[in-house]
């Protein structure tokens, strides 16, 4: 199977963190100390470290990890769960990532968003034996429920969703609710502002602690301010970096990392970082 890459590129951080500011081109400019032309040269996908690491700090970025992105010296290492199953399905111009978990002893499952389809998901659960008992949604962007009809119909289970985004074919619930399924807890943490009700799934029982979710944090990066950026952030710092540093996240799209990875290297997180 090919490697997921990255999600986003030191340019997509760059427009995210300016937009989720406000910042016009000659503001962000003028904070930084470089010139419009300068600025639109890195933005253009130009690697000058210099400026990069003048624009961290008016960007709120990491200025290594930043730089690491323009030259991509970092990818997060290679994980594997018993009992978590990643899938990639192409939708338009990107691809999106659903998952399965389940509980090994009993081999009861839960799906995780449905991606652009979910027939590689379904085989999987065939061909492993796995009863798929329940599907949760992080959020209801189209590119994580579009197949949502045919997994519900296929396996009888089920669909939930927080009760800020509500769609059809699933029920709602608050976040704070709790879902047990065999011997998997799984807590839900409100992780709004790429969207106005993103939920992340905390799951335990497996042999390390897993987070799914959504778009909330990719590896690298993180989802858009599509509802308020300063909520996307101040969630993922609240309910993610809070979590151990090796619970694996399974991200929206691009590939799986874990929480010590993004402390150390997502350039939306610098606290966590020396620069």
């Amino acid at each position: 199977m090919s490697t997921i890459p990255l999600e986003d590129l030191f340019t997509d951080l760059l427009g995210k963190s300016q937009r989720g500011l406000k910042l016009t081109d000659e503001a962000l400019a003028v904070e930084a100390g470089i010139t419009v032309d300068d600025l639109n040269r890195v933005k253009g996908g130009d690697i000058d470290e210099t400026i990069l690491r003048r624009l961290a700090a008016p960007l709120k970025l990491g200025a290594a990890s930043l730089c690491d992105s323009a030259r991509k010296a970092w990818f997060p290492g290679p994980v594997a769960v018993p009992g978590l199953a990643q899938f990639n399905t192409p939708f338009m111009d990107m691809t999106v990532n659903s998952y399965l978990v389940w509980d090994p002893a009993t081999r009861r499952a839960v799906a995780f968003d449905t991606g652009a389809d979910c027939v590689g998901m379904l085989q999987f659960a065939r061909d492993n034996d796995l009863k798929i008992e329940l599907i949760l949604l992080t959020h209801t962007h189209g590119d994580h429920i579009a197949d949502l009809a045919r997994l519900k119909q296929e396996t009888g289970a089920p669909a939930w969703v927080g009760h800020l985004e509500p769609t059809e074919g699933a029920q709602t619930f608050e976040a704070g609710r709790t879902f047990d399924v065999g011997g998997l807890r799984i807590e839900t943490r409100l992780t709004c502002g790429h969207s106005p009700g993103g939920i992340s799934y905390l799951i335990a029982g497996l042999t390390r602690p897993v987070a799914v979710v959504g778009d909330a944090l990719f590896a690298g990066s993180m989802g858009g301010g599509g509802v308020s950026w300063s909520d996307a952030l101040a969630n993922n710092r609240k309910h993610l970096f809070v979590l151990d540093p090796s619970t694996v996240v399974c991200p929206g799209h691009g590939p799986l990392t874990t929480l010590g990875e993004e402390q150390r290297h997502n350039p939306f997180y610098p606290e966590f970082q020396k620069n």
